[in-house]
């Protein structure tokens, strides 16, 4: 039995918790910066690093005490690496570096988007499936990526390849985007996502942009003969602010985002006493359109590349209506397709400790000079 203590500080949630030899959830601390950035509409990194800086020490305290663990009793320490803001990864980084040298304990650098797919492995695993069929393609869609991964195994390590990622805004990053054009506050994705039962996901036609690779386009770039999907989200965005400014729904907006500011934390009933049925008909419209992109380019990658499982993680996974359309869709192409729960759907440091267990098993250590990277990409 390993026991690892799990360190998550990439963006704006500190986070800690402990895992058991990779597969068993001991515990799961997390502490959200939502206050703090709710007024502004999106995360603030300043603002981000100095909520990390008061609440890693309490986070990790609680992580402990919730496991019956110490400092001593762990057996390795784990932290995300990148991708993420550079002040709040090195926050997390500097502290698990400290208690690495005071412990003299050995400690794993994490890569975040790594994690993701490790927490649907954890969530399988603590079910007692332990059997994963390769090769596994995995969509990490979030707030900052959305990214496709082929994955296999090589002893107990993954290997991934990266065969589509967004070219401009990630899909969790539209979400969020539209939630405030619209009025509707932060985090929007959410937010839209229950909003979106109440309207018509046909009422408003938008068209995703269809990327070829440049290799496709470039006589003089040899091609790789291997397929791409990437994504695009700036454009339906745009295609939302246009809609906006023809309809005159500018005022409506206002007032709406006048009454909800009044509200210290918004229920359903409060978001749908302050939408018109345009306002619904537009979320909804815009979800589907997004959900639809994501859904029929992860099948069309899983039939090009031969695929055996699917995964599908990151803050996004959360959405009801992606994780419905997966799972018919997948049925029909005879795919098992896999979700974390919503937990550890969004960030959260169990992910990291299961990512670290594989490396911690084959001593794959890190050295105490490795430092924080912000644009960290997967291999």
């Amino acid at each position: 039995m390993s026991y690892i203590l799990g360190i998550e500080s990439s963006c704006d949630e500190t986070a800690a918790a402990v895992v058991r030899s990779g597969e068993q959830l001991v515990s799961n601390v997390v502490a959200s910066q939502f206050a703090t950035h709710q007024p502004y509409g999106g995360v603030v990194p300043e603002l981000a690093s100095r909520e990390h800086l008061r609440a890693i020490v309490p986070v990790v305290r609680q992580a402990l005490a919730e496991a019956q663990q110490t400092y001593e009793s762990v057996d390795a320490l784990a932290v995300t690496q990148g991708p993420g803001l550079t002040g709040s990864l090195l926050v997390g980084i500097s502290y698990a570096k400290a208690l690495s040298y005071a412990l003299g304990k050995p400690l794993v650098a994490v890569n975040h988007l790594e994690g993701h797919i490790h927490a649907v492995l954890l969530e399988e695993r603590q079910k007692g499936n332990h059997v994963v069929n390769f090769p596994v393609l995995a969509l990490v869609v979030s707030g900052g990526h959305t990214h496709l991964y082929l994955a296999e195994q090589r002893g107990s390590a993954w290997v991934y390849q990266n065969i589509g990622h967004t070219r401009d805004d990630a899909a969790g990053e539209a979400f969020d985007k539209v939630a405030k054009l619209l009025g509707l506050g932060y985090p929007g994705g959410p937010v839209i996502d229950r909003l979106s039962a109440h309207g018509r996901p046909s009422a408003v036609k938008f068209s995703i942009a269809q990327i070829k690779h440049p290799d496709r386009n470039d006589p003089n770039k040899p091609s790789t003969g291997l397929p791409r999907f990437d994504f695009s989200y700036s454009g339906i965005k745009t295609a939302v602010l246009r809609h906006v400014e023809t309809h005159g729904m500018k005022p409506a907006i206002a007032a709406r985002q006048a009454a909800l500011r009044g509200i210290t934390k918004p229920k359903l009933e409060d978001y749908l006493a302050n939408c018109d049925r345009e306002t619904l008909d537009l979320v909804s419209s815009f979800q589907r359109s997004v959900v639809q992109d994501l859904v029929s380019k992860t099948l069309a990658a899983a039939r090009d590349y031969n695929v055996e499982t699917l995964f599908v993680t990151g803050g996004v996974a959360a959405n009801n209506e992606l994780r419905q359309q997966f799972e018919l869709q997948a049925a029909k192409a005879g795919l098992p397709v896999y979700f974390p729960t919503r937990p550890l759907s969004t960030d959260n440091a169990a992910m990291i400790a299961a990512a670290a267990y594989p490396k911690f098993l084959a001593k794959d250590f890190a050295a105490m000079d490795f430092s924080a990277e912000s644009g960290m990409s997967l291999r």
